[in-house]
């Protein structure tokens, strides 16, 4: 894909000034220059082109805020003058595997104050006597050279200070997103089996209270019947006492005779 589709399509419906990181590796750049890339990227931090077969950045333009440069696995051999005058913020630059022989090609880097970090790792000028004090000492600026200091304590991390700290912040806020909404799920679900339980719950008890009401009315009906038996054997008595007080009234009208 040419370089140019390729930012048209690294956009995704944004304005350039909205765009801060720009990956561009492997595309094709046209006769190894720089393509369709503009100043409109004016907040652009992070810039990747890398195995584009680019043989100069002359034609990079003005990135006031590019902080990271990714440019190994090309062709340049020279014009880094171009870097000092578009990319004044540069503190990290990648020219690994790319067509650097002599330490004069790097000598335009001292113009960037705030350059820290420079890879030059499969470049022939690795191959000089006294290649990591020589570029050190001509780059007064830098802290690291391929990754380790003038102590050889590597670097704890060779992206620009904050980029990958927003990056992961981002990722962070989505993921905490998601968490709450799952939990907002989570709470529904238990909210909607909390009203279903007690919903059965207070049809149990019903069926409860009207079974003991049942039970209430079964007994009072064996109370009533009790109370008929009771008048039932207690009447037959009572026409006993009657009969014998019948018979008493008739002798004595036979002893009045």
């Amino acid at each position: 894909m040419e370089m140019k589709k390729r930012i048209n399509l690294e956009l995704r419906n944004r304005k350039p000034a909205e765009v801060k990181e720009l990956v561009l590796d492997n595309c094709r750049s046209d006769d190894g220059k720089i393509t369709g890339l503009t100043a409109d990227f004016e907040n652009l931090e992070f810039l990747s082109m890398i195995n584009v077969n680019l043989l100069s950045v002359s034609n990079l333009p003005k990135l006031n805020k590019l902080r990271k440069l990714e440019l190994s696995d090309n062709r340049i051999s020279g014009g880094l003058e171009a870097l000092a005058e578009k990319c004044p913020s540069l503190t990290h630059l990648n020219l690994s595997g790319n067509k650097i022989k002599d330490l004069s090609t790097l000598d335009p880097l001292k113009k960037l104050p705030s350059l820290n970090s420079v890879d030059l790792f499969n470049c022939e000028v690795t191959m000089l006597m006294d290649y990591r004090e020589s570029v050190l000492e001509l780059l007064p600026q830098l802290t690291y050279l391929d990754g380790f200091d003038a102590d050889d304590q590597e670097a704890p991390d060779s992206d620009p200070e904050g980029l990958d700290d927003d990056l992961d912040d981002e990722d962070e806020d989505e993921e905490g997103e998601e968490e709450d909404e799952d939990d907002e799920e989570e709470e529904e679900d238990c909210d909607e089996d909390g009203v279903v339980d007690e919903g059965l719950d207070d049809e149990d008890d019903d069926d409860e209270g009207a079974e003991e009401e049942e039970d209430d009315d079964d007994e009072d009906e064996d109370d009533d019947d009790s109370e008929d038996e009771v008048v039932d054997d207690a009447a037959p008595g009572q026409k006993r006492k009657r009969d014998v007080e019948d018979d008493g009234e008739e002798e004595e009208e036979e002893d009045d005779e």
